[in-house]
């Protein structure tokens, strides 16, 4: 049975539902809308249900918020503001906390951003996907490349000083050079995070049903040799599977994700996570997907299921994650976020360093050069 003596940050993310158009290769919940954005009433239900989930963290306080999507830059300036004045007066929220908004760049406009940015959004993740207008076709993506560059010197002038790059690599069509030219605009543009990632086919997607072309693997594997040495050239440095940062600007609400934290769920189909100190449990639950029946639903049935991580799968969950971070994890974080001991553990971390897929670290674990090379491999020794 887990013991808790600390619990683990808590973070809040925020799902709005709606896009434009849905892409190919998307398999978030996000859905189209065929008239105007029902905006007063999701954020009323929002209220509901921040509302009602209140009494299990009472007393904890909010590391970070992210405000994803489907397509939130949808939503008006008044909209955002609001909301994040309502999250202000109901929670304990850290100072200066990292406040994410996901953007389209083909919903940019200058003024809404400046009053995105007065409303308390201090980082913008701006799905850009690529710099070329074929491959945007491709990907059914509703910007173009002029429209993208356009988005992030917006974003800027705004004031935004904590921008991320969305790019994908490995997409239909996509030749080597092609991949690495993406890249190399995303690093003119001088964001402080770049989320660089292989374009990957999930089921429930359009481009499962129908598979585009892509890349030869041997391709995609230079692709991605080439474009972390011009990253790290850049001052860039990958501190997760897809994730680089410049300086001090690594992302506080993934960390928290890949570290096993708490994070509070509200909106249609967002998932959360809850160490219970009084049950010794740590549960996840999720919303309602379908954004009427979430806006209809009364706030004690937004949540359409729930379930206690078992005591046996905590090892696996917490290493899931953790082991996706180029740093590793401490004895110290395992034990405060799973509630078990790092004795647990320590047979299996002792064969995989001896198979060199897992390296000590001062305080814990990482995985070696060749344990992120075969991530899936490492992480399945603690199912």
């Amino acid at each position: 049975m887990p013991e808790f003596t600390t619990l683990p940050p808590l973070s809040l993310y925020i799902h709005l539902p709606w896009c434009v158009k849905k892409c190919p290769y998307c398999d978030f919940n996000s859905h189209t809308f065929e008239s105007g954005l029902p905006e007063q009433e999701y954020l009323n239900a929002l209220i509901d249900d921040l509302q009602f989930q209140l009494p299990q963290i009472w007393g904890r306080r909010i590391v970070s918020v992210f405000i994803g999507g489907g397509t939130p830059s949808l939503f008006s300036a008044e909209s955002i503001d609001k909301l994040l004045s309502t999250l202000r007066s109901y929670l304990n929220c850290s100072p200066n906390m990292e406040i994410t908004m996901e953007a389209n760049p083909g919903t940019v406009e200058q003024g809404k951003f400046n009053d995105f940015y007065a409303a308390g959004i201090n980082r913008l993740s701006i799905g850009v996907q690529s710099f070329n207008d074929e491959k945007l076709k491709a990907l059914g993506r509703i910007h173009n490349a002029s429209e993208a560059h356009k988005a992030i010197d917006v974003a800027f002038k705004a004031g935004f000083e904590n921008i991320n790059l969305d790019l994908m690599f490995g997409l239909p069509g996509q030749n080597v050079q092609q991949g690495i030219d993406d890249l190399q605009q995303a690093i003119a543009l001088s964001p402080q995070h770049i989320s660089w990632y292989q374009l990957t086919i999930e089921p429930n997607t359009l481009f499962y049903s129908k598979p585009p072309q892509t890349p030869e693997d041997d391709d995609v594997w230079q692709m991605q040799q080439e474009g972390q040495l011009l990253l790290a050239d850049a001052g860039f440095a990958q501190y997760e599977v897809s994730a680089y940062a410049t300086k001090n600007h690594q992302c506080a609400h993934n960390l928290n994700y890949w570290q096993f934290g708490d994070y509070l769920a509200l909106g249609a189909g967002a998932h959360g996570k809850m160490t219970r100190s009084d049950s010794s449990e740590i549960k996840r639950y999720w919303q309602l997907r379908q954004p009427q029946a979430y806006m209809q639903a009364a706030p004690a049935d937004k949540t359409s299921a729930e379930e206690v991580i078992e005591t046996s799968q905590l090892v696996f969950e917490f290493m899931l994650n953790a082991l996706r971070l180029k740093q590793g994890f401490s004895r110290a974080l395992f034990e405060q976020h799973t509630g078990l001991s790092a004795t647990t553990v320590q047979g299996i971390c002792e064969q995989a360093i001896e198979d060199n897929l897992l390296q000590q670290t001062s305080e814990g674990y990482a995985a070696s050069e060749k344990g992120y090379l075969f991530l899936n491999d490492l992480i399945n020794r603690f199912a």
